[in-house]
């Protein structure tokens, strides 16, 4: 992660360090308020979603009240990282990760073109929320938060969900409602002031204990480094100082919680910058703010990690850092196939666990252990109703 337009301004340290502190000690804690979430009347985050598909998530996003768009945005992020050629080793394909089997049912006809295109991210995205209404119809009537239902029926199926009463007690399910409701935050825009992170001031205290230490590619600051960081490195340090465990790639850090507006910036958040403002995979920087427009940074390459000013025309916006968020953000493989290989919900682009789908009823529930109607017609010839539809 390389700082291009490094070297404006660094600052003298001291005098700086201790305004930069005070600030957040003491002024950016009158903030208030929380992000709002639910409800499918909810906008995108701006710069949350690759331009090309934000419009079509924001119309797919309203198709039932139970979805909205910034959680069919988490859910495809969840699921691919908005790669329309992502292909799983469980044979899951494109931007939504369909199997062909539930493609075969689900898929519809998003762009008008004629044809339902399982690689086409406009058919895709479209596919997503009919089979996630879908799953909310089977799950109508279960008590409980209707979209935490659904995200579990996606996960462990419709019948799980119902013999439960509401989010059964998988663990991997509970981690994959937990993480699509957490990811869901940071895409929505917000509608009233960013809370403050409680852990600004410790991060940003780390990082000043680094000033003046020398730029590495791929440094982590291990002993064996030379106690050295590139962008990532420093960030992903000063948030564990604090007990936050952020990925480790500046492009993943981004999803780590919600998006304050420029004009709502506070010390401790996290500065992104981009090749490409409409694309967040394009993000190749990262730094924290520290207050009055610079952040603590480690640029590049022959560089010393320092103090830089924010406003530059690479600078694609901001995250204010929250334990949920962090935690949700999937850590995938580096083959580009979608899979998900670490992260709060490690399995939710793989099996679902074993213990997923009974194997005898619960008390009270028909002997057949039947699907509802809507999973039942997804499920091929002699499958489980464990997570209907999605990779096995």
């Amino acid at each position: 992660m390389v700082l291009r337009k490094g070297g404006r301004a660094a600052i003298a340290g001291g005098a700086v360090a201790f305004g930069f502190l005070l600030l957040v000690g003491v002024g950016t804690y009158a903030a208030g308020g929380t992000v709002q979430a639910g409800g499918s009347g909810l906008a995108l985050a701006p710069g949350t979603v690759p331009a090309a598909y934000q419009g079509l998530i924001q119309q797919a996003g309203g198709k039932c009240p139970q979805i909205s768009p910034p959680m069919l945005a988490a859910q495809l992020y969840q699921e691919s990282g908005f790669d329309p050629s992502a292909r799983s080793g469980a044979g899951a394909l494109g931007l939504a990760q369909f199997l062909p089997s539930t493609w075969a049912i689900y898929g519809v006809d998003g762009d008008g073109d004629g044809k339902v295109d399982i690689w086409n991210p406009a058919d895709a995205i479209a596919s997503a929320a009919n089979y996630d209404c879908a799953l909310a119809k089977d799950t109508a009537n279960v008590p409980g938060d209707p979209q935490a239902n659904l995200l579990a029926a996606y996960n462990a199926g419709p019948y799980a969900v119902i013999s439960a009463g509401g989010v059964p007690g998988y663990t991997e399910t509970q981690g994959y409602v937990r993480s699509i409701k957490a990811l869901e935050a940071s895409f929505t825009a917000p509608t009233s002031t960013v809370a403050v992170s409680p852990q600004a001031s410790g991060a940003i205290y780390f990082a000043q204990t680094k000033l003046g230490t020398p730029y590495l590619w791929g440094g982590d600051g291990l002993a064996s480094q030379n106690y050295e960081f590139d962008c990532s490195g420093l960030t992903v340090a000063a948030y564990a100082s604090v007990g936050i465990t952020l990925p480790r790639v500046a492009n993943d850090q981004w999803y780590a919680g919600p998006h304050p507006s420029r004009d709502q910036l506070r010390p401790g958040d996290l500065v992104f910058f981009a090749t490409d403002l409409s694309d967040p995979r394009t993000i190749h920087h990262v730094g924290i703010y520290v207050g009055g427009g610079y952040m603590i940074n480690a640029p590049h390459t022959g560089a010393v990690i320092r103090y830089d000013s924010i406003d530059q025309k690479e600078y694609i916006g901001a995250t204010r850092v929250t334990q949920d968020g962090a935690a949700a953000v999937p850590v995938r493989d580096n083959n580009g196939n979608g899979n998900i290989t670490g992260g709060s919900d490690p399995g939710a682009n793989g099996p679902a666990q074993s213990t997923a789908t009974p194997t005898t009823p619960p008390p009270g529930a028909p002997a057949s252990n039947p699907a509802p109607p809507a999973a039942a017609a997804a499920l091929p010839t002699g499958a489980s109703t464990t997570r209907p539809g999605k990779a096995a």
